[in-house]
């Protein structure tokens, strides 16, 4: 039986220019790998994230694609992109999940863990 699974690895960047200071919002580009990690070939078809920032304000955000594509992935494969999100307070987190389909209908869902937003001064 084959297996779907991709696999997901994401870099934060800080992003003075897009951030309003010193009371916000602030803004932070995220730059995410996704693998087919799997042994059959599979989309990314749609995402769900939760944004939260320090306050616990969350925003839902959903859509199909990512930055308008609908990567197919082959066994080994990966896809490579750059977003970027707004919060209200210098530290927040975002997780979601990738909604992906196999090239035979199969539906699987690929999680993104949480991951911190975060200014370097407000590490401190």
């Amino acid at each position: 039986m084959s297996r779907p699974e991709f696999s997901c690895d994401v870099r934060v960047q800080y992003l003075p220019e897009q951030s309003s200071l010193p009371d916000g919002p602030f803004a932070f580009a995220y730059t995410i790998t996704i693998r087919n990690t799997g042994d059959v070939t599979a989309q990314l078809v749609a995402r769900h994230w939760i944004v939260t920032d320090a306050t616990g304000h969350r925003e839902d955000v959903r859509g199909l694609a990512v930055v308008g594509h609908q990567p197919v992935l082959a066994p080994g494969e990966h896809f490579e992109y750059t977003s970027w999100t707004r919060i209200a307070t210098p530290r927040g987190t975002m997780r979601g999940t990738f909604f992906c389909m196999t090239e035979h209908a199969q539906a699987f869902e690929t999680p993104v863990p949480e991951f911190v937003l975060s200014r370097a001064e407000a590490l401190h």
